[in-house]
């Protein structure tokens, strides 16, 4: 195939616009900060992934392999021709040398995921192929194509096994206890991957509205007409920034579970990384290599992820990334901030206007201190 999207026989198969290609890419060149930090310390620990494949005579990956290959329909030249065009370019634009087997899985939920210990499987749901377009169905398997290239599909493995076995030992307390911790960790891991894979994807497809279509349809469903993709965008900043402290508690609390950021979110981030000056130097064939990658520093990696929380929590609008942040800078009325953040809790907070001579201050005495709601 040649840079122009056309196969040498002269067929095309992408799209008629020109896209780039990028030779020998490292996924470091789109992973997420913290995704990439973590992956970094991970394959620089001696044996690491040999003890977890280790694991494989405990993981379902066989089985897994073994059901996708006889109750799914395996994406070749014969079947779903269009999603094999659109994998192959995929690899392609992100030299990807060997390409990953893609099974459609019946399922009317919209999904896609790259499992596999030895080697990376994508599954793409029915649900998943009749809402999406082709950009935007190009940007989903772009996006698991990201994922194959990171590396993510092993740890994506252990933790789908893991989920299951911690429902199956839900009965066992400390046994639960200690698994899901072990699932936390790793969910946290996984949505800081989900954000690496759609920047992938974005390389892919090199079509940000589509990308953002498709999240948007992923939230909304297949009513592309009742929706605009700069509405969308608004309802992240209100998100981010709506509400008081409470609400801060609630955005977390609503994210443990997940394995995937909220849509809103991810589109967001998206479009930030699209617009900002490491995307356009990518663009320009300005990238790290994957010859490079085992000259790769592990503090350099945690440097870098350590920058980019400073300055998400300096910039963010959320109240508690606001409080986190004039905790770092000795912000005055502190206390009387804190107490109006939760005031919906604990009623109304007594005032902070005391006159000039007052000698109070924001210690938290008993008669400040706000009752705790035991919901």
């Amino acid at each position: 195939m040649s840079d122009d999207g056309r196969q040498n026989d002269g067929s095309e198969n992408v799209p008629s616009r020109q896209r780039k290609r990028f030779p020998g890419i490292s996924s470091r060149a789109y992973e997420h900060p913290a995704d990439r930090s973590a992956l970094v310390a991970l394959r620089k620990l001696s044996g690491f992934d040999t003890v977890f494949k280790a694991l494989s005579g405990l993981l379902p990956e066989r089985s897994l392999r073994l059901l996708f290959l006889s109750d799914s329909v395996r994406v070749s030249d014969q079947q779903f021709t269009h999603l094999n065009d659109m994998l192959r370019d995929a690899c392609y634009i992100l030299d990807l040398e060997k390409v990953p087997p893609m099974y459609v899985n019946q399922d009317p939920q919209p999904n896609a995921m790259c499992i596999g210990l030895d080697e990376p499987i994508i599954v793409v749901t029915t649900g998943l192929v009749e809402l999406l377009d082709e950009e935007e169905m190009r940007a989903v398997i772009g996006h698991e194509v990201g994922h194959a290239l990171s590396g993510h599909a092993l740890y994506r493995t252990i933790l789908l096994f893991l989920t299951n076995l911690a429902v199956r030992v839900a009965w066992i307390p400390l046994g639960s206890i200690a698994i899901m911790a072990i699932v936390t960790a790793l969910r946290e891991w996984f949505r800081k991957s989900e954000l690496s894979a759609d920047r992938a994807g974005l390389l892919v497809g090199q079509d940000l509205r589509s990308s953002m279509r498709g999240l948007m349809k992923l939230a909304g469903g297949n009513h592309l007409h009742e929706m605009n993709v700069d509405a969308f965008l608004q309802q992240a900043d209100e998100y981010e920034a709506g509400g008081d402290l409470r609400d801060s508690v609630l955005k977390i609390l609503n994210v443990l579970p997940r394995t995937h950021p909220f849509a809103t979110v991810r589109a967001a981030e998206l479009k930030k990384w699209a617009e900002s000056r490491d995307y356009q130097r990518l663009l320009d064939g300005h990238y790290p290599r994957r010859a490079e990658d085992k000259d790769t520093s592990v503090s350099d990696s945690f440097r870098e992820s350590a920058a980019h929380y400073a300055t998400s929590v300096k910039s963010s609008k959320d109240p508690l990334m606001k409080l986190v942040t004039d905790i770092a800078g000795g912000a005055g009325g502190l206390g009387g901030r804190v107490r109006r953040g939760f005031d919906g809790f604990t009623g109304p907070a007594p005032s902070d206007d005391r006159p000039n001579g007052s000698s109070g201050d924001d210690s938290d005495g008993p008669t400040d201190t706000p009752r705790r709601d035991e919901d």
